[in-house]
């Protein structure tokens, strides 16, 4: 007996929720299909129903990680308009630092993506690209190098501050980058 396409898409979706939820975790190389599948409560035979290959299923799950952490972070801004200010205090905070499997996949997989294969880079710099853009309209759209530097900035700043041991100097490097980056919006 076969299953409906609606089956089909439940169990898609299933896998790629868990195997967004453990690349956050533990990166990209960290996912075997086997125990993937098994988690999922399905085959791994059923695997390339759903997925061409190992690579194609990192792509799509890198692309569900990067829109839940892109809709996780609005949903804290619950701000329509882009706001340069209070983006770059809340993406800075000690919240988002510490919530490393549900905050911004960008700096949590950066890493991970600069090593991978194409697909996976094309999908991260689609995701940057647009961040990009909303902090150009933040910053008033006069010049687009201020955009790529906020965003540089605050992806790095992030990593950074999740690496450092010490809560102290992590603390130091949040506030050090939050300063800069609000004073950007002064500089010509």
């Amino acid at each position: 007996m076969g299953h409906s396409q609606a089956d089909k898409a439940r169990s898609r979706d299933r896998i790629l929720s868990q195997a967004a939820e453990q690349i956050r975790r533990s990166g990209l190389e960290s996912v075997s299909v086997g125990k993937l599948m098994r988690s999922a409560e399905l085959t791994h035979g059923g695997f390339y129903g759903h997925f061409a290959s190992r690579s194609d299923l990192l792509t799509h799950a890198l692309e569900r990680a990067l829109d839940d952490g892109k809709a996780a972070f609005e949903a804290k801004s619950a701000k329509a308009a882009p706001d340069y200010g209070s983006t770059v205090r809340s993406y800075l905070s000690r919240a988002h630092r510490d919530s490393r499997t549900t905050g911004c996949a960008i700096a949590a997989l950066a890493g991970d993506v600069a090593r991978a294969d194409d697909p996976a880079r094309q999908a991260m710099s689609a995701h940057i690209e647009r961040f990009i853009g909303r902090m150009d309209d933040a910053l008033g759209g006069e010049d687009p190098d201020k955009a790529i530097f906020a965003v540089s900035a605050l992806i790095g700043a992030l990593v950074v501050s999740r690496v450092m041991a010490d809560e102290k100097r992590s603390d130091a490097v949040l506030a050090a980058a939050k300063r800069e980056l609000l004073a950007l919006r002064e500089r010509d």
